[in-house]
């Protein structure tokens, strides 16, 4: 028995074949060109390295809905050129395999609630930042689906009033998630890379201020048992214990059960390849469906 995944990122598609043990036989990363120019080169890699079922986590938005018409497609994503195509559908035509797409946020969050950071518990919240920001949710079991899928990155949130750019750099909303709180709303804020910012910077302590929002508002809604951060911006590791602070204070002492938010707001334990993993395990639940 062999799983296929794709990790398909704006940048980068990362292409594994697994056994029934999820070992990694052979991997292979691309660049995300145009879909003329990426799926033959897609296809070509499973069709050398044959699966038995393939597990698609990606970037969307994407149409999750079985019952529509354009189920399986990439729908009005930011990559222009990805803009309606049917993803999963041509993988099916091409390969005659069971497949099962996802976003590649709730890829990560199936990895981590199965095999890592949440392990053993039935509800969690992954969240990257990075380029952007995005959300997976696992709840009692499943992952969240409904009128679309979770889009974390734009919620709303409260400008802090020391912040030079409060309105942030969405194109779409003012003050949501993505655009205060993003790699680039960090880049453009302070005219330098995050990568570059020395941890004592006032950038920190206001990004913790927002993504300690994020996490209040999680613990509000959906009542995760895991908060996991991943993605580039959380490899700034002084971040965890601002964040778990800032967490707190904004809590006010509200949620009883809560004292400390140190196990409960952690990096992915499966980084860098959560993504890669939960879309292995979407092959096994595609052929376990079958």
């Amino acid at each position: 028995m062999r799983y296929g995944a794709l990790e398909a990122g704006g940048t980068k598609m990362v292409l594994a074949v697994a056994d029934e043990n999820l070992n990694i036989l052979c991997r292979e990363s691309l660049p995300t060109l145009t879909p003329e120019e990426t799926m033959p080169k897609m296809i070509a890699f499973f069709k050398e390295h044959p699966v038995d079922a393939l597990g698609i986590g990606s970037f969307g938005p994407l149409d999750l809905n079985p019952e529509s018409k354009t189920y399986g497609y990439i729908t009005k994503t930011p990559k222009l050129s990805w803009c309606d195509y049917p993803l999963m559908p041509e993988f099916e035509k091409a390969l005659h395999v069971p497949c099962m797409l996802d976003t590649d946020v709730n890829a990560a969050a199936l990895c981590e609630a199965e095999l890592g950071a949440a392990k053993g518990l039935k509800n969690c919240v992954y969240v990257t930042i990075g380029t952007g920001i995005g959300a997976g949710v696992y709840c009692e079991g499943n992952l969240v689906h409904g009128l679309m899928h979770p889009e974390w990155g734009h919620f709303l949130l409260a400008p802090r009033a020391d912040d030079p750019a409060p309105e942030g750099f969405c194109p779409y909303h003012k003050g949501c998630l993505e655009g205060l709180a993003a790699g680039p709303a960090i880049e453009k804020r302070w005219g330098v890379s995050a990568k570059e910012l020395a941890p004592d910077h006032p950038a920190w302590d206001l990004e913790a201020h927002y993504l300690a929002q994020m996490c209040v508002t999680a613990l509000m809604t959906v009542s995760p048992q895991k908060i996991i951060l991943g993605g580039g911006v959380m490899g700034q590791k002084h971040l965890f214990p601002m964040i778990h602070k800032e967490t707190m204070r904004l809590l006010g002492g509200y949620l009883s059960c809560v004292s400390d938010v140190s196990d409960l707001i952690v990096p992915p334990a499966c980084f860098p390849d959560s993504g890669l993993i939960g879309s292995l395990l979407l092959a096994k639940k595609a052929l376990e469906q079958k």
